[in-house]
């Protein structure tokens, strides 16, 4: 089994695109890449925690692909507005691959050199490695399905 991590807006429309994919074998949602430990979600959307929301991906690399991941991740979300997903505005809600280790990091900057061609803007996902995930509160776990909702208000990104 190996883990993945990506930061693409609100993590409630990440987290029930990834958990349609085959392969995956389990996600949770939460908060990565700030400064305070153990951030509440009130905590992070102040913005002032330095933390993104993000994803957390467990899956098996031998029914899906490190690539696959991060070319659902590019398909699904716009790469290439700073700090914001659609209505969501915040550094809390930037795009950000956190690699879990440097082959995962190498190859989610070729990942980001084979897409940008597709963005008629500049691409500006951070890649960094990864650092202390903390789990967001159970409410927010699978929180679309829990509401019986198949996704959030956000459209497809325009490319």
């Amino acid at each position: 089994m190996a883990v993945a991590t990506f930061g693409a807006g609100c993590f409630w429309q990440v987290e029930a695109t990834y958990r349609a994919l085959a392969g995956v074998l389990d996600t949770a949602v939460g908060f990565m890449g700030g400064s305070k430990a153990n951030p509440t979600y009130r905590e992070v959307c102040t913005g002032r925690t330095g933390h993104a929301e993000v994803l957390q991906v467990e899956y098996d690399p031998e029914r899906v692909s490190y690539d696959q991941l991060l070319d659902l991740f590019w398909e699904n979300h716009d790469p290439t507005t700073l700090n914001r997903q659609g209505p969501d505005v915040g550094t809390q809600y930037r795009s950000v691959i956190f690699g879990s280790d440097e082959a995962q990091l190498v190859a989610a900057q070729a990942s980001r050199e084979r897409w940008q061609p597709r963005f008629r803007r500049p691409i500006v996902t951070e890649i960094v490695p990864a650092e202390r995930f903390w789990r967001a509160e159970e409410y927010h776990q699978r929180y679309l399905e829990k509401h019986g909702l198949v996704s959030c208000t956000l459209g497809t990104p325009v490319h």
